[in-house]
């Protein structure tokens, strides 16, 4: 949701808040007292302010307590929390009362009772405060689906558009025509590995996720098929550290950068492309490293398939906060750098 939206939520919240607390002006009550000495109002206002510090502290506060994983920890930081706003907003309150010429010589029975209505105060508060985190986050996960799905669409035609794009397939069919030729033993193997790209890039990346194994399984039999017009067997580096099984990921989304690689590579640097994910209990991490030919490239023309302002928007609506991709380049050297967290 964007900001003005969230601000005309809170000014209503207020306004309705307001509006009922003075709704004994409107009819006509406490005129004899309230209305002659405008206490009324100043308390009206004193509340008020009172509240707000209690709502946005709470408001502010709940996202960082959920992030904790243990409950207890939750529970226990959420009661700290609201005794300290009680604590906070007792004597201050008191403070205002006594400025505007009150006396507050209650005995200390009468103290823990106001101090208890206090804490009641709080408590409801917070849970408007709550609720309207709520509210707020389910607008905004609403409109992030929303999204989601258009940009999905969006990315699956750009995918077909770009990924299976003739010049990868009639490389890899002239290729493998070489092969078969040459009568060459790796002719079948190449055609089981593109049999296995297109029943991936058709297939399997329907889907919302996919296992890592299928992804990175997707991107050594692109790799293979690509070496094929490679002379040098050791041009390539690909390193898969850790346990990828268990772990999901959006799909094709890595090949971009993979793609990417071996379409702007130098030839005179070997390994030209080095390769590496690894997999853990934290997330996945993933970065290419390639030389640039001496040659003036765009943003858009080192950047991928779909285009380095897709990627990135995928990253943001498919790990919103969970995510971490640096592209770097010194020189002739290319990094791309992506990190996923659980």
């Amino acid at each position: 949701m964007k900001r003005k939206g969230i601000l005309l939520i809170h000014f209503f919240f207020w306004f309705y808040i307001i509006n009922q607390a003075l709704f004994p002006l409107y009819i006509g009550q406490y005129e004899a007292i309230w209305l002659f000495s405008n206490k009324y109002i100043k308390d009206v206002i004193i509340s008020t302010l009172l509240n707000m510090v209690s709502f946005y502290a709470i408001y502010f506060s709940f996202p960082v307590l959920m992030k904790f994983k243990h409950k207890v920890t939750v529970i226990i930081a959420g009661i700290a929390i609201l005794v300290l706003l009680t604590a906070f907003r007792t004597p201050l309150e008191i403070l205002f009362w006594k400025i505007q010429g009150n006396t507050f010589d209650a005995e200390p029975a009468f103290r823990w009772v106001y101090a208890w209505n206090n804490l009641r105060l709080v408590i409801i508060t917070g849970i408007y405060a709550v609720l309207i985190r709520f509210m707020i986050k389910s607008f905004e996960s609403q409109k992030q689906k929303n999204e989601l799905i258009n940009q999905r669409q969006a990315s699956e035609l750009a995918l077909l558009r770009s990924q299976v794009n003739p010049h990868f397939l009639f490389n890899t069919l002239n290729n493998i025509y070489s092969l078969v030729y040459k009568k060459s033993d790796k002719a079948p193997e190449a055609v089981m590995k593109l049999s296995s790209v297109m029943r991936y890039m058709f297939f399997d990346a329907s889907a919302d996720k996919v296992p890592l194994v299928k992804e990175i399984d997707y991107l050594k039999s692109f790799i293979e098929l690509q070496k094929l017009r490679i002379s040098h067997p050791d041009f390539v580096s690909l390193q898969i550290e850790g346990n990828p099984d268990g772990h999901q990921i959006a799909p094709m989304l890595l090949i971009s950068f993979v793609e990417n690689a071996f379409k702007h590579s130098s030839k005179l640097h070997q390994p030209g492309i080095i390769i590496r994910l690894t997999a853990d209990k934290e997330g996945i991490k993933f970065s290419v490293v390639n030389y640039l030919k001496k040659t003036k490239l765009t943003v858009s023309e080192t950047s991928g398939g779909i285009g380095l302002s897709n990627i990135r928007r995928r990253l943001q609506l498919t790990y919103p906060d969970r995510h971490k991709l640096e592209i770097v380049q010194d020189g002739e050297q290319y990094s791309v750098n992506l990190e996923i967290w659980k």
